[in-house]
């Protein structure tokens, strides 16, 4: 029986969509579990379950809780005599945006030798770049939206075909997402999404385009997946309408789709799972434009890990524990240096 360690917040615009995820998986997931915040200065707090609620982190009043910090093979806490070690299973990444999904998180658990679900650092760096991520699509036959990319410190921005979306290159949450219909509407679009990253991408804007959203995970026995969910949108899913309801644990509008476009779908998405993000649980985001599916957005560390999408997330988490990827361990013999120094003996 595995227990986990929920390790969320980080230094992110996504600070606080991190904290409502693990709120939301409180009561979701159904084994031993433990909260590990890190804030803004990245110190790690071990909460209890009774203080998972907002207030307690936007008051500031986590700082009461112990705190705790890393090393080989776990979070510690200061002892009398000996540190401590804080008991658990598995690592369960939950940090959106930067910090989590940037790769960072990932690097810390493989330099401390700590078992995680969760995005690998390469994994990240694919996912959290919006450019990285169409490049690596194409790479797996897997067709995307053309696009550009403008840095804010390009002289000449270019003239696009109204209308168009305008996002921030590395960020998610569909923070800084604007449709410009004109000239000026473009320029201000860009100026909002400058403030977030100082590259943004840009796409054609389809009115009639159609959004699909699966989770996914693979298992020792192949993939297993959650419903498609069709999001409950106007013209564009913006920020509001992604996350101020994403903490639902049901009600998902399941699509109804043919077998063809189902059968495209899950080829997407096997796709683009194996072997980069084994280990994690991700949600893809697909457009489909003329019968065609074409991938929108990777999504390692999802909204309260997509739960609401899955009939039973708890077996979900079941099967993907015991399917991590493996470990390369490495010797260190010293046998080169001993070798040489024999010889100089001699």
């Amino acid at each position: 029986m595995k227990n986990y360690a929920i390790v969320f917040g980080g230094i992110s615009y996504e600070h606080e969509i991190s904290i409502i995820s693990a709120i939301t998986l409180k009561d979701v997931i159904k084994k031993d579990k433990i909260f590990i915040f890190c804030d803004k200065k990245r110190d790690f707090y071990l909460i209890s379950k009774e203080n998972m609620k907002a207030k307690y982190f936007s008051s500031g009043e986590y700082k009461k809780s112990e705190q705790i910090y890393l090393k080989y093979s776990g979070f510690y806490k200061k002892a009398l005599l000996k540190d401590k070690k804080i008991e658990f299973d598995l690592a369960i990444n939950l940090i959106h945006g930067k910090d989590g999904e940037d790769g960072l998180l990932s690097s810390l658990f493989e330099f401390f030798d700590i078992n995680y679900i969760g995005p690998r650092v390469e994994a990240s760096v694919v996912s959290f770049n919006k450019e990285f991520t169409k490049l690596y699509a194409s790479s797996k036959n897997v067709p995307t939206l053309s696009y550009q990319v403008i840095n804010k410190f390009d002289k000449q921005k270019p003239k696009p075909k109204y209308p168009v979306v305008i996002k921030p290159l590395r960020l998610g949450s569909s923070i800084g997402l604007s449709v410009a219909n004109n000239k000026d509407e473009f320029e201000y679009a860009l100026d909002v999404a400058f403030e977030y990253d100082n590259d943004v991408l840009v796409e054609q804007f389809y009115d009639n385009i159609k959004e699909y959203n699966l989770a996914g995970i693979k298992g020792k026995d192949g993939f297993l997946y959650s419903i498609i969910e069709e999001p409950k949108k106007e013209s564009i899913l913006d920020f509001d309408k992604k996350y101020l309801d994403f903490s639902r644990s049901t009600g998902a509008n399941k699509a109804e789709l043919p077998s063809k476009i189902i059968s495209q779908i899950y080829s997407a998405f096997e796709s683009i799972y194996e072997p980069l993000f084994e280990g994690a649980i991700i949600r893809c985001d697909f457009f489909m434009l003329n019968e065609k599916v074409y991938l929108n957005e990777i999504n390692p560390v999802p909204g309260s890990l997509a739960n609401y999408l899955f009939d039973d997330f708890n077996l979900i988490l079941d099967k993907i524990s015991s399917n991590l990827p493996k470990k390369r361990k490495i010797n260190i013999d010293y046998r080169y240096i001993n070798s040489i120094n024999a010889v100089k003996c001699k």
